[in-house]
């Protein structure tokens, strides 16, 4: 029988002799290590926003103690801010030197400066007195690698050399990055979006967002843009943040100890990515709070805001871009859109949901089969070779050629009178080409026709949209740092160009029917075909990754086109509907169900009618659950229990015949309570009783001491009875972050049911995998 009242009023020294040690508390002495999770595992979030609280609770009572305490409390809730500050001008700095670094290598393919190699083409052609408008890429300054290695400014060998050199400098760019993600950074690859979800969510994985793979993300990033592979520097930039709100974690006491905490941090640190990828610091908050983050209370909201805003400042004042803005693609349209405008920008919505339902689809079977078949086991050969086939059909056509950035830039362009573009090569009605877009006409209207240039251009662009969808959905998930948002914008913006200068044609050709009556002046645009190619990155990225909100919100940052929301809305909602339809998930959580992370979406409803009798351990005809007894189990048999189990954690019951629930005890904390006790505590020994009790009970004098860890079981752990839905039992996993959950009847422990149970059992639902759960 468990000791009763009578015996808690007696003191513990009257059932000890004199010389026998006193009974090791946990309480009175915190043992290192507790309270601390091993990787692949899931925090308690109850547990640790507890600790929080008791923490913040401790502080504020000795704050009105002494002035010392005073200012420490002060120096407490300043600390939030000061990371915040830190992590903002950290990530702006990195990514200003990325964006630099990246630009430069991406030019070093084709040529170099004479007046100093670490000059970029556009850099190097400013100083120069001799650039034209028409050919403002051309200086004597600049040379390309066949002008220095062969001396040949034209012809044929002029060609051959610079494709030779673009592709082996490829290679090179590619080779060196998978080779230092392989040796130093494992975890340096891919987007990282998908696993900080993950991380966010609660589970850990060890050195994801350590110094070493910060390191190693950041120079292999610039090599991967640099070879000219189609992915784009986005998603690994919310990485490279977050990494940079961990290391900074480690130097604030409050945030180091407690996971929960973190992962505040790391909320706000998704958003300072974004802010720096696309000049969005408003888009990057909202980024975190409706595609990444699974906890974001309001004071998260205010640090990421005050975040986003000092990264922003940060890298406005390194200004990578060298033309004063904060924004990647500043456009500026002349032409308002019209209301049956809203037909084609729905048009271009679906074709952007489609484009996604299609790229998640494939991308995973191919991410599949590199993970089933021995192509997984050559990572490096793989970039290789993709980067190659990249390389050799990217280079003859100018639109794959050039970076995705100023691809994507050159088709938001609006056609000026300065222009030379192809995009803005239209003919007059005599027939005569003409580089600007105000030709003489007789009307005005015939200055917009299409000319030979532009035909041409048109070409080049459809079979670069059909390339870059290859390629896209072949890259992304390689052994090498690979964001999607500008490969999928720039599908969608090639895709907008084409409609749009289709679009345009139609209404000058027509401008007196009825449709199109009152859109064409003379002297102005009747359609800006620049306008199509924003709406349609927009709706090509909303489809891959469904967004809707931050999307519309990063677009109007990214572009500075605040009276195109309506368009932008369209496409965007309409894009998610249709990709919506034709599969639920994004590529990120497609990426995490493929990896086996265990994440609980929470915008993925459960809509089965079974019970928590159904799911929980164990089964009908499985072994009888593991549990410890407060009082009557040795050191011996609990550490024999632990021997012959993996599992996360024990109920403790009052015995094996009174199966009671009284807590729930984490192993790596019973481990690591044991450890100590055998090594500090003296006459601990395997006979040596084990008590979860609040009081001593009697003993022997001669027994061995009892090793006392009331202070690590979990009194309160969250039960619900068999009869309760597992709707509700997914609710409250979801809502509350827990790792177990415990079912009892009458107070009678039956069964537990933890987060891996939850995953298979919504797996087995709809006809998935059960086993393809990562989890320890």
């Amino acid at each position: 029988m468990h000791c009763c009242t009578q015996i808690c009023r007696v003191s513990a020294a009257e059932w000890r002799p004199n010389n026998s040690p006193k009974l090791l508390d946990l309480l009175d002495d915190t043992v290192p290590g507790i309270g601390t999770y091993e990787d692949f595992n899931t925090i308690d979030w109850v547990r640790e926003k507890s600790k929080d609280r008791d923490r913040h609770r401790e502080i504020t009572n000795k704050s009105k103690q002494s002035t010392v305490a005073l200012l420490f409390s002060i120096s407490d809730a300043f600390s939030g801010w000061l990371l915040m500050l830190l992590i903002g001008l950290m990530s702006g700095a990195l990514a200003g030197g990325i964006d630099i670094a990246a630009h430069w290598m991406t030019d070093l393919k084709e040529g170099v400066c004479l007046n100093g190699f670490w000059f970029n083409h556009e850099h190097c052609c400013w100083a120069s007195n001799e650039t034209t408008f028409q050919e403002r890429d051309k200086c004597p300054q600049w040379k390309s690698w066949a002008e220095l290695m062969v001396g040949v400014s034209e012809g044929p060998g002029l060609y051959v050399v610079n494709y030779f050199m673009y592709m082996c400098w490829a290679l090179l760019f590619a080779f060196l990055a998978v080779i230092l993600v392989r040796a130093f950074a494992p975890y340096a690859c891919g987007s990282g979006i998908p696993e900080i979800k993950t991380i966010l969510s609660g589970f850990i994985i060890r050195g994801y967002l350590g110094k070493w793979t910060l390191i190693i993300k950041t120079i292999t990033l610039v090599l991967a843009v640099s070879s000219g592979l189609s992915l784009g520097k986005e998603g690994p930039l919310v990485h490279v943040a977050c990494c940079c709100a961990n290391v900074l974690c480690h130097f604030f006491t409050k945030y180091r100890r407690n996971e929960a905490k973190r992962r505040e941090v790391l909320s706000a640190a998704s958003a300072v990515g974004v802010s720096v990828a696309f000049g969005a610091p408003i888009g990057g908050v909202l980024f975190s709070l409706e595609e990444v983050s699974y906890y974001f209370p309001l004071k998260t909201l205010w640090r990421s805001f005050f975040a986003a805003l000092v990264a922003a400042f940060t890298l406005r004042s390194i200004n990578p871009f060298g033309n004063s803005r904060l924004v990647l693609f500043y456009v500026e349209f002349h032409t308002p859109w019209h209301l049956l405008e809203l037909i084609p920008f729905v048009l271009l919505g679906i074709f952007g949901g489609l484009w996604g339902a299609f790229f998640i689809r494939a991308n995973i079977a191919w991410c599949r089969l590199r993970k089933n078949t021995c192509l997984g086991h050559y990572p490096v050969l793989e970039v290789v070779v993709v980067t190659l086939l990249t390389a050799f059909l990217a280079f003859p056509i100018e639109y794959t050629r050039m970076s995705s950035s100023e691809l994507i830039s050159e088709l938001f362009n609006d056609c000026g009178l300065l222009d030379s573009s192809k995009l803005c090569c239209y003919t007059s009605n005599s027939g005569s080409a003409s580089g600007s877009v105000n030709a003489t006409a007789a009307n005005g209207l015939g200055a917009r026709l299409v000319g030979p240039d532009l035909y041409t251009a048109m070409w080049q662009l459809a079979l670069a949209l059909l390339l870059k969808m290859i390629f896209t959905v072949v890259t992304f998930g390689m052994k090498v740092p690979s964001g999607l948002f500008i490969p999928s914008m720039a599908v969608g913006a090639i895709a907008g160009r084409l409609l749009g200068v289709c679009m345009e044609q139609l209404a000058i050709r027509h401008h007196e029917g009825d449709i199109f009556r009152g859109w064409c002046s003379p002297g102005a645009d009747c359609i800006t075909p620049g306008l199509y190619a924003m709406v349609g990155a927009a709706a090509c990225l909303g489809g891959v990754t469904r967004m809707t909100v931050s999307l519309v919100v990063i677009m109007f940052e990214l572009t500075g086109g605040l009276e195109y929301i309506v368009p932008l809305m369209a496409a965007a909602m309409t894009s998610k509907w249709v990709a919506d339809a034709l599969g639920r998930e994004s590529i990120y959580e497609a990426h995490i169900r493929l990896n086996g992370y265990p994440f609980l979406e929470a915008k993925e409803e459960f809509r089965h009618k079974t019970l928590a009798t159904d799911v929980m351990q164990p089964r009908r005809g499985d072994p009888l659950l593991s549990v410890l007894t407060e009082s009557r189990m040795t050191v011996e048999e609990v550490e024999r229990l632990i021997a012959d189990t993996t599992y996360s954690g024990f109920p403790v019951v009052i015995s094996q015949q009174s199966p009671r629930l009284v807590g729930f005890v984490l192993r790596r904390d019973l481990v690591i309570s044991l450890e100590n006790a055998r090594r500090n505590q003296e006459g601990v020994v395997s006979m040596s009783p084990i008590l979860f009790t609040e009081c001593d009970p009697p003993m022997s004098p001669s027994a061995p001491p009892a090793v006392k860890l009331r202070s690590i079981l979990d009194l309160s752990p969250f039960t619900v009875t068999v009869h309760t839905p597992m709707e509700i039992v997914v609710d409250i996993f979801r809502k509350l972050g827990l790792r177990q959950c415990l079912v009892i009847q009458n107070g009678r422990l039956l069964g537990i049911i933890t987060k891996k149970d939850i995953l298979k059992h919504m797996a087995q639902m709809a006809n998935r995998d059960p086993d393809s759960i990562l989890f320890n």
